[in-house]
């Protein structure tokens, strides 16, 4: 069957080809639900590749045949297809697979259940008291349903409230207590929808029923940690600050983020019980779908949004449609958290990314000292003489093409824990062992003088080397020893280079399966 599919495939390709092409090299994802693929025809003298056939009934088809010879759910394939007729299939599990941007090669999962640590984590935890008021909260929503109904013309209807018996029980469920002000509003109402309507009370949000915040803290636990993007998006990720800095644990999820409303587009409001240096336990924190690079803080309690809330509604900060009123607040701050392009004239304090693009002198990054946040620093196609001013700051991700290769002000860095590297000239890599928290390395554009030094890393998990590269780490037997992920880079590699990298790696290749034919 798996023959059958690759003959089938390799038509489809053939059958759209473009005139003129050559070879078609597709490589992409079957089963599991879905199926996906990348890459195109080689025409000679055209730059832009013409677009892929529609080979989804076929994958399909595919990924059946291949678990019911090897019992995989989800496959990694490649079919190479030339204008003679002749055409190869390779498929393997998830653990290989090409990767097309931004300069080519194959990522191999030498560990796939590994995931890096959220630097939140090991942040230092806040000490201060709740600053929510239970009485005050009821307070305060009462007399903001009061307003809402003056400007509506009605009051609305919210369920009745819970006992405290369901608070108690709730608290059991989710393994955590709920602040005092968010039980005292739960005895007043029990969340503020009717049927499928909400009122949308919270901050414009759906206040979540007891119940249903339950079931969303214990049914879709998979949000208490950062969603995970592959290797490839993830070596290098950074979870931003939220603004004030250090009230928020700097995470993607954490199992102490209690959701308690939503805007029903995959955000959420939570209550955050185990804040980070400056916050407060109870403060309520944004989270969800466009909060990946870090949470954002909303109130230091729910008392305290009610209250913004209410003094909104009586400075008219709101609009009304389809009875329903939606509150009105400034543009939300991103603190000038990054900034694509150059360095500006004046640096703000408050910046944690940037990215330098297409710099055509040597970038001075002296400037950026200014930025005492400062977490990612990309010099993309730009280079730098000089990372000395990168010595003090809490830079985590590094991307940068080095003049000359001196590493030695990285030397001892508290906080890099990635670097994307390029050099001009030799570089001396040992600096990089006294760097306490770096886990993951692309030197594929570095020319190493010693690339064996690597061995002494214990703690890196992930590295991204060329063909030639990797070979001198497998010839000395100098592979750093926790290697989660590697990848092999370079546009020209193939599937068949990966799967040999991975065998020598540790990974069992045996039973990839392989078809060939000509048409």
């Amino acid at each position: 069957m798996v023959e059958q599919a690759a003959r089938h495939m390799a038509e489809e390709i053939t059958a759209h080809a473009p005139d003129g092409w050559t070879r078609a090299l597709l490589s992409g994802h079957a089963g599991g639900g879905g199926s996906g693929m990348t890459g195109g025809y080689t025409v000679p003298g055209k730059r832009c590749s013409p677009g892929l056939p529609a080979l989804h009934p076929v994958l399909t088809r595919l990924a059946e045949a291949v678990r019911g010879e090897r019992g995989w759910d989800r496959i990694r394939w490649e079919m190479d297809c030339r204008n003679t007729g002749t055409y190869t299939l390779v498929t393997f599990t998830e653990r290989v697979g090409r990767i097309f941007e931004p300069a080519g090669g194959y990522q191999i999962e030498l560990d796939p259940g590994y995931r890096l640590p959220q630097a939140g984590m090991n942040q230092e935890p806040g000490t201060a008291p709740p600053a929510g008021d239970p009485d005050l909260a009821v307070a305060t929503l009462r007399t903001y349903l009061e307003r809402r109904a003056t400007v509506l013309g009605h009051q609305e209807e919210l369920p009745p409230p819970v006992t405290v018996a369901q608070l108690d029980d709730a608290e059991r469920r989710i393994g955590r207590p709920l602040p005092a002000d968010l039980r005292a509003l739960y005895l007043t109402a029990d969340g503020d929808g009717i049927g499928y309507r909400h009122c949308g009370l919270i901050e414009n949000n759906a206040w979540l029923s007891l119940e249903s915040l339950v079931a969303e803290y214990t049914e879709e636990q998979e949000w208490q940690n950062r969603p995970w993007y592959g290797w490839d998006n993830e070596w290098n990720a950074v979870v931003f600050d939220a603004t004030p800095p250090d009230t928020v644990r700097r995470c993607g999820g954490h199992p102490d983020w209690i959701r308690f409303a939503t805007s029903e587009d995959g955000n959420y409001l939570a209550v955050d019980m185990d804040p980070a240096r400056d916050g407060r336990p109870g403060q309520v924190i944004a989270t969800g779908r466009d909060y990946d690079e870090g949470p954002a803080h909303v109130a230091d309690s729910l008392t305290s949004l009610l209250q913004k809330q209410l003094e909104l509604l009586e400075q008219g900060s709101y609009e009304t449609y389809d009875d329903h009123i939606s509150l009105i607040r400034d543009g939300e701050d991103s603190g000038g958290r990054q900034i694509i392009g150059r360095i500006p004239d004046k640096v703000p304090a408050s910046l944690q990314a940037i990215h330098i693009n297409d710099a055509t002198a040597p970038v001075d990054l002296a400037p950026l000292t200014a930025a005492p946040r400062l977490r990612r620093l990309h010099l993309n196609r730009s280079a730098t003489a000089d990372l000395t001013p990168a010595r003090d700051l809490p830079v985590e991700s590094l991307r940068v093409t080095l003049h000359g290769g001196d590493l030695t002000p990285l030397a001892g860095h508290p906080h890099l824990s990635s670097l994307d590297l390029h050099t001009t000239a030799p570089a001396d890599l040992t600096p990089l062992l006294t760097v306490p928290h770096l886990r993951g390395l692309d030197l594929a554009g570095c020319e190493a003088a010693d690339l064996t030094v690597l061995a002494d890393l214990p703690d890196l998990r992930y590295l991204a080397l060329d063909r030639q590269q990797w070979a001198v780490l497998l010839d000395h037997g100098k592979v750093p020893p926790a290697l989660a992920a590697a990848r092999l880079a370079g546009a020209d590699v193939t599937y068949e280079d990966a799967l040999a990298l991975a065998a020598r790696l540790g990974l069992p290749t045996d039973g990839a399966l392989r078809a060939a034919g000509r048409l």
